[in-house]
């Protein structure tokens, strides 16, 4: 079984490509995030021409996290329990919810698919919200860790946060911006404290998934490795290896990210019926 996150940033300019993709690369189990959209603007048609459901989150034209499947999916969940809300608040004082968090289960797989806050500034509002985000999601998984614990779990999506000092260029403002500050390495280092595990380091060491549009950043090799793939003991269990496909930055309108995938030794029945992708 082959499962995978992909910032796709704006389902409706890439459609195209990340269905061909999912062909190529025969993804079982696709997270997305950054779709851009709400639920009548989905591009749904072209992932059902190749074989896959899909199940989506989104508001607007910001945010928007999904999933894209060719096996069955179910306990759709959006939002986590705590999940803060940020913006302008209601009449009730209630602060609106974004569309940063959903998850499905698949042949007994908890998938999450997340885009965590981008945090802005380390002055401004959303990094406070960033930190309370993580904080309240490091919760829910304690929590679903000890209720489940048999049942493998992987949050999987874009963290914004760059854990180590080689997931960056060696010429990154290091203590000036957003990414790289000690309360966010600390929040994301709570997830291993909590029991999960980064299944992709041990595999794929080094690489970025992330290079900014402006100032040549992907020729020049100044990128960011901000997403992963964390899973818990029963999840790292059954997996076998690992990648993060660099070239998808590459070629026609590429999104600013690459899928990072994961294979699992998880035996899925095959389906005839499934439409052939040439």
């Amino acid at each position: 079984m082959r499962v995978a996150t992909w910032n796709v940033n704006s389902i409706r300019s890439r459609v195209a490509r990340v269905v061909d993709w999912l062909g190529r690369e025969d993804i079982d189990v696709l997270a997305m995030q950054e779709i851009k959209c709400k639920e009548s603007q989905f591009p749904f048609e072209q992932f059902e021409e190749a074989g896959y459901e899909v199940e989506m989150h989104g508001h607007n034209q910001w945010n928007g996290v999904a999933f894209a499947s060719r096996l069955p999916m179910t306990d759709i969940e959006r939002d986590f329990p705590s999940a803060p809300g940020f913006g302008k608040p209601d009449a009730d004082g209630i602060l609106p919810l974004e569309a940063r968090a959903m998850a499905v289960t698949v042949n007994d797989l908890r998938l999450w698919s997340l885009y965590v806050p981008n945090g802005r500034d380390l002055e401004h509002d959303h990094y406070a919200y960033k930190l309370d985000w993580l904080a309240r999601l490091a919760g829910d998984t304690r929590l679903w860790l000890a209720e489940r614990p048999e049942q493998p779990l992987a949050l999987m999506g874009d963290w914004n946060i760059a854990p180590l000092d080689t997931d960056v260029w060696p010429t990154w403002p290091f203590g000036s911006t957003t990414h790289t500050s000690p309360p966010e390495r600390a929040a994301f280092a709570e997830f291993a404290a909590v029991g999960l595990t980064d299944v992709v380091r041990e595999r794929v060491p080094e690489g970025f998934t992330y290079w900014d549009y402006q100032q040549l950043r992907f020729p020049r090799n100044e990128g960011l490795r901000i997403d992963f793939i964390l899973g818990s003991r029963s999840f790292a269990d059954l997996v076998t290896g690992a990648s993060i496909q660099r070239n998808e930055r590459t070629g026609d309108a590429p999104s600013d990210h690459v899928p990072v995938v994961v294979d699992l030794d998880v035996e899925v029945e095959d389906d005839d019926d499934r439409p052939m992708i040439f």
